[in-house]
């Protein structure tokens, strides 16, 4: 009787490991966020930080209660957000002229500074997250994620970790 063992056809294959698409953009966004984080982190922002100063550049004097709804998260959430913004000179309330009751959101001149700063940065990142790619395969990329966002029924330009932020 021979002793070597011989592999079972049930015995499971060897592990390689994930190589789907999913896993790969799970990857590579984690990695983008850190190195985002870092490079903001040099300015004193976080990258929840970035994305309310661009939305609130984007439309001069939404309310508060607006930001709320385009971020998906409760409007008290929305305040304390605001709260640190406006502590770090960025951002600043004004009494809305039709509705004394709300607040109209601004950027500072320091927030646009700092935003002017942050754009700096965040094409650098994209630069350098990019570089083994050309220019038209940077853009088919691109391309091919924002189809991929508007299946998911993502929307544009509100990253869902604000709706996981305590």
């Amino acid at each position: 009787m021979n002793s070597s063992r011989q592999p079972h056809t049930s015995d499971p294959a060897p592990a390689t490991g994930p190589r789907g698409a999913a896993f790969l953009l799970a990857q590579i966004g984690a990695h983008a966020a850190g190195r985002f984080a870092e490079r903001v982190g040099h300015l004193g922002l976080t990258p929840a930080d970035v994305g309310l100063l661009r939305m609130i550049a984007g439309q001069p004097g939404r309310s508060q209660r607006a930001l709320a709804e385009d971020l998906g998260v409760v409007p008290s959430r929305v305040v304390a957000l605001i709260d640190a913004l406006e502590g770090k000179d960025l951002v600043e309330r004004r009494r809305s002229a039709e509705d004394r009751r709300n607040y109209e959101l601004h950027l500072t001149a320091e927030g646009g500074r700092t935003l002017g700063a942050v754009s700096r940065a965040a094409a650098a990142h994209e630069d350098a997250l990019l570089a083994g790619l050309d220019p038209e395969q940077r853009g088919l990329l691109r391309d091919l994620l924002e189809r991929v966002a508007a299946e998911q029924e993502l929307t544009p330009g509100v990253h869902p970790g604000y709706r996981n932020r305590g």
